[in-house]
């Protein structure tokens, strides 16, 4: 997905739309928290629903100073990372919000985007993302009981 740097938002969603072979319906900036097999930390990326499913889509960056020492110490530079979790594999979608006006102010979290799926052998996961308040389109796009008509 690399060379989908550009400023126009419409333009990167098309071409990504395009990439991908799928319409996009929804997304939201998240934080991937857990669920997935070979995420070992939380990243930052785009939770997407597509005509397909759920995508996770962490865009590599990292500082002058990241970049500077791993080119004076060794090491990698940050990868992309996608998850992809098939329509007909979710089992659930779910977004936990704080509903306490008084946790909100003492204690303000996001949003958390809970998906339940099968893995490859058919074992039930769960995956978790942090995210914003318009995460709910995603919710309405994968769930086919929140869909409206």
């Amino acid at each position: 997905m690399a060379g989908l740097n550009t400023r126009d938002p419409q333009t990167f969603w098309r071409d990504y739309a395009a990439r991908l072979g799928e319409q996009v319906f929804a997304y939201a900036l998240g934080r991937y928290i857990r669920g997935w097999e070979g995420f070992d930390r939380p990243l930052w990326g785009l939770l997407i629903a597509t005509s397909r499913g759920f995508r996770f889509h962490h865009f590599p960056h990292e500082s002058w100073m990241e970049a500077l020492s791993r080119t004076t110490l060794g090491g990698e530079a940050p990868q992309e990372r996608l998850i992809f979790i098939p329509q007909e594999r979710l089992i659930a979608v779910e977004l936990r919000e704080e509903r306490s006006w008084w946790k909100k102010l003492l204690t303000p979290q996001s949003p958390l985007l809970v998906i339940r799926y099968q893995d490859d052998a058919g074992e039930p996961r769960e995956l978790l993302a942090e995210t914003e308040k318009k995460a709910q389109a995603i919710l309405q796009a994968l769930d086919p009981q929140q869909r409206t008509p």
